[in-house]
């Protein structure tokens, strides 16, 4: 058996098996490439506070390479997914990276989180050292945007995108008194300034803003300061255990403004953490298309291929989007022939203009990286589930 089909198994074997995947897959150590595979890194938050969104992160890409493996790889090529865990943690971030592009053999990397973290390959230049692309980063960060750098191609709306979303719904609604939760590093900052400058554009203001330590639910101080004022909304820029456990204690301490998270949360863990009746009303800020209703193409692509490869998983934005930045990366390895090589697989990716995954258009080019900017609101209802 080869190593491709071993690696494949003891996914599946992960995905079935609740808590393996943190426990025994994501060792690091691989096989060196064959000449019959292309390798594509990715580091992923698969332990520590943004686990579940690790785990969702992966299972996108690994669908969609399963099936392209299936029917016979990219040239003859079966694509080899490597996945390693950063914890979330920055300098693993950036070590695990430097390791990764250290290897010839990796032609392109995928799907990483955190603002913070994929900011600090930048300043260190570890991708412009390495010369590969990053493709579909978990993150909405705008420093990771402007100024323009060449090696990340983004799939995602940016976090300024869904603050002025949120916003332009809020005030459209009379809610002008704003308050913001946010993550103190560059991915709570990021989305901070965002809804500062959406504000401003309507001359206005936040009320207040309160901040919480990364990689903790060490949130008190948060609840007390904007429950200490009135205010029409909250807008959160927090990922799901500090999220939730701001929800769950604001309102149970007669919170009673109207909820929003930026989008890198899911809502079934929030429910579960903070409990229905605290998060029913939340309004989540969401960067690609409602993946619950098999109306598009792409979003049957994505339910056909989640039975077939990851049965036992559930529908889930986190792993849509991730499936929709695989298909990206996929047709980019096509055209970049039956020889890719880092520099063939970024002009690839910048040649993506006006590119349909399936009633979803990206597009990229020599001076363009950020593929979409489509943003829209949806809302936990009643029953724990998001409506449109």
């Amino acid at each position: 058996m080869n190593t491709v089909k071993i690696w494949s198994r003891r996914m599946a074997v992960a995905l079935a098996v609740p808590g393996v995947l943190m426990a025994a897959l994501w060792t690091g150590a691989a096989a060196p490439a064959r000449a019959a595979e292309v390798v594509v890194g990715q580091v992923a938050p698969l332990s520590g506070v943004l686990a579940s969104t690790g785990e969702q992160m992966v299972l996108g890409g690994k669908i969609y390479f399963d099936s392209v493996n299936a029917s016979g790889g990219v040239h003859g090529a079966t694509i080899r997914h490597e996945v390693v865990d950063d914890a979330y943690k920055v300098a693993e971030t950036v070590r695990l990276t430097r390791a990764m592009l250290a290897r010839p053999e990796v032609v392109a990397l995928y799907g990483f989180a955190g603002t913070a973290n994929i900011t600090q390959l930048l300043t260190d230049g570890v991708l412009e050292q390495g010369g590969a692309a990053l493709v579909a980063p978990y993150t909405g960060g705008e420093s990771l945007r402007n100024p323009f750098n060449p090696w990340i191609f983004h799939v995602r709306a940016g976090y300024g995108d869904e603050a002025e979303h949120m916003v332009q719904q809020l005030t459209t609604l009379g809610m002008n008194r704003i308050a913001v939760m946010y993550q103190d590093d560059g991915f709570g900052k990021a989305g901070l300034a965002g809804v500062e400058a959406a504000l401003a554009k309507r001359n206005l203001k936040l009320v207040v803003s309160a901040g919480y330590e990364r990689n903790t639910d060490k949130v008190d101080d948060a609840v007390a300061a904007i429950k200490a004022v009135d205010v029409h909304a909250v807008i959160m820029i927090a990922i799901n255990k500090p999220a939730a456990a701001f929800i769950q204690r604001y309102r149970e301490q007669g919170g009673g403004a109207q909820l929003y998270n930026i989008s890198v949360v899911n809502p079934d863990e929030l429910v579960k953490l903070a409990g229905l009746k605290n998060a029913h009303g939340l309004g989540i800020s969401q960067v690609v298309p409602y993946p619950y209703r098999p109306l598009l193409p792409v979003v049957r692509e994505y339910h056909t291929l989640l039975k077939k490869y990851a049965p036992g998983a559930e529908v889930n934005y986190t792993s849509f989007e991730q499936f929709l930045g695989a298909k990206v990366l996929v047709e980019a390895l096509r055209r970049a022939g039956p020889a890719p090589t880092r520099a063939k697989v970024v002009k690839a990716l910048e040649s993506l203009q006006n590119y349909d995954l399936g009633g979803v258009t990206l597009g990229y080019s020599p001076t363009n990286r950020i593929g979409s900017r489509y943003v829209e609101v949806t809302v936990i209802g009643s029953n724990g589930r998001l409506m449109k």
